[in-house]
């Protein structure tokens, strides 16, 4: 393991746009059916959904966590709704694996999703194997990243030490947190919408662009 990186026992991966590429448009698919959901949920035109999707996201961090506050939508009937997808647009990630499977100590996902979304997403691209645990929208009680509960969580749940942690994540404000407790932080740069939105050079210590090019890179010489 090439140094710093050779300190590190836990790797927390963000999912959507992290661990699949951007160019893969998945969340494209729960974009449109947030979108569907407002309009069915206010009663308003498509035009008016998309606005306030994305004004609730931009205000509250996620679209759920304004439809939450604003409209007291059930999260359960929300998430289950927006995350009935077709998964064709993923595929098995071998190189990936691979990677994980080289990695000292403990991989955790940190996502805004829910588990049930994450698991499926995670064994299309065939890594659901490689991680040992998850903090989801529902763990942290609906708060989304970047609040700091959702940090703390993680690392009181499992027991990390934030000075022997890194954060891989596609939107760089999430890392902000990450940065304050000590952890190592990677951002993923690789077009995600809005993933350059309150990116702030001070709380980013390694950009990438492919997490499994990254990972092959500094566990070279390792074996599995």
């Amino acid at each position: 393991m090439k140094p710093p990186f050779d300190q590190i026992s836990d790797w927390i991966f963000d999912l959507d746009n992290t661990l699949y590429p951007a160019s893969t448009r998945l969340f494209d698919l729960i974009d449109a059916r947030m979108s569907s959901y407002v309009q069915r949920l206010l009663d308003v035109d498509p035009i008016e959904a998309r606005r306030l999707q994305k004004q609730y996201f931009r205000d509250h961090g996620t679209t759920l966590a304004g439809l939450m506050k604003l409209h007291e939508v059930d999260p359960h009937d929300f998430l289950d709704d927006v995350h009935d997808i077709n998964f064709d647009r993923v595929s098995p990630d071998r190189r990936l694996a691979d990677a994980l499977t080289r990695l000292p100590g403990r991989r955790f996902i940190f996502t805004n999703g829910n588990d049930a979304y994450a698991e499926r997403v995670l064994k299309a691209i065939g890594i659901d194997a490689h991680f040992h645990g998850m903090i989801d929208i529902h763990a942290t009680g609906y708060v989304p990243k970047p609040h700091p509960a959702g940090y703390e969580l993680l690392v009181g749940r499992f027991g990390i030490d934030p000075a022997r942690a890194v954060l891989v994540e596609d939107m760089a404000k999430n890392l902000k947190p990450a940065k304050a407790m000590g952890m190592t932080t990677v951002w993923v740069d690789n077009g995600s919408d809005h993933g350059d939105h309150d990116a702030d050079p001070a709380l980013i210590d390694y950009t990438i662009t492919d997490v499994a090019e990254w990972l092959h890179d500094i566990t070279e010489g390792m074996s599995e």
